[in-house]
């Protein structure tokens, strides 16, 4: 069994995603890590080369800066970015991590045995993570229908399949429709790490590739957020992510004063509905194999 992991950068260092963290969790388990590395002015290639694996494959890209934001598949600069990395593994899986998530290293073992054990049944497209979305800090994360909570991230690589966003994967059917991968979900899980990087990197972020969401992206502020949804974490942290995580003390805490947004009206209603009828909610982009 082959293989690769692979994902897209641009600037990550810059922006504050612990990129080197990402791709050190996942190398123990890969043959070759394919990285689509867009046009950067900060130390990122050189970190790149730092790490010293020759699994490390870098191929440079150029990103479409017009790409239009005003149609309903939006974000496709990420999914062009995403399937340039796809398109070149070699693997009979392929794992893609974005630059903010890693594993801990205690999952290896458990994601290596399902890859085997699924190889051979082509029914089993894609493998399905469960999703830990930090927030604010390492001592807390969101716990809400609003975040997806389960993802898949790996794919089989000999099927016709190619990312139309960042987020998910699409399996054509033929020439001019495709559906969600078919996918069993595995005993193991993501680490999100995006949203405890500095307010100024992350508006940093929005204003650099917002561009292809919105005209006009608006900055974030991590104290507006509903408290309801804020969880502890009791948990370890991988062990790669150690010396990159901000020190913390106990839950972060929302503005007291904040004003819910529809959005988030519409996700307490949800919570209340799964606690009633156990019912899970959240967006799921993949078919379950039972």
């Amino acid at each position: 069994m082959k293989v690769s992991g692979f994902t897209f950068l641009r600037n990550p260092h810059k922006l504050g995603y612990p990129f080197i963290e990402s791709i050190r969790s996942v190398l123990p388990i890969v043959d070759e890590f394919i990285i689509a590395l867009g046009p950067c002015d900060d130390q990122t290639e050189v970190m790149l080369n730092a790490i010293g694996d020759s699994k490390i494959r870098i191929i440079h890209t150029t990103w479409n800066e017009r790409m239009r934001n005003d149609l309903k598949v939006k974000g496709f600069a990420y999914g062009q970015q995403k399937s340039i990395a796809l398109f070149n593994c070699t693997g009979d899986w392929s794992f893609y991590l974005e630059a903010d998530e890693v594993i801990h290293e205690n999952d290896l073992p458990k994601i290596q045995t399902a890859m085997q054990s699924h190889l051979d049944n082509p029914r089993v497209e894609a493998l399905v993570f469960d999703y830990l979305h930090f927030y604010g800090n390492k001592n807390t994360y969101a716990w809400s229908p609003g975040w997806y909570r389960t993802a898949p991230r790996i794919l089989r690589n000999n099927i016709p399949a190619w990312a139309p966003k960042g987020l998910f994967f699409t399996v054509l059917t033929d020439h001019k429709h495709g559906r969600y991968p078919q996918a069993a979900r595995i005993d193991a899980k993501i680490y999100h790490y995006g949203w405890i990087r500095s307010e100024e990197q992350m508006n940093l972020k929005l204003k650099e590739v917002g561009k292809f969401w919105q005209d006009k992206p608006q900055d974030k502020q991590y104290l507006e957020i509903d408290q309801q949804i804020l969880r502890p974490f009791g948990g370890t942290h991988p062990n790669v992510m150690q010396n990159w995580l901000p020190e913390a003390e106990g839950l972060f805490r929302a503005n007291p004063a904040h004003v819910l947004t529809k959005r988030e009206k519409k996700h307490r209603l949800m919570l209340k509905l799964e606690d009633w009828f156990g019912l899970e909610l959240s967006k799921t982009h993949y078919r379950r194999v039972r």
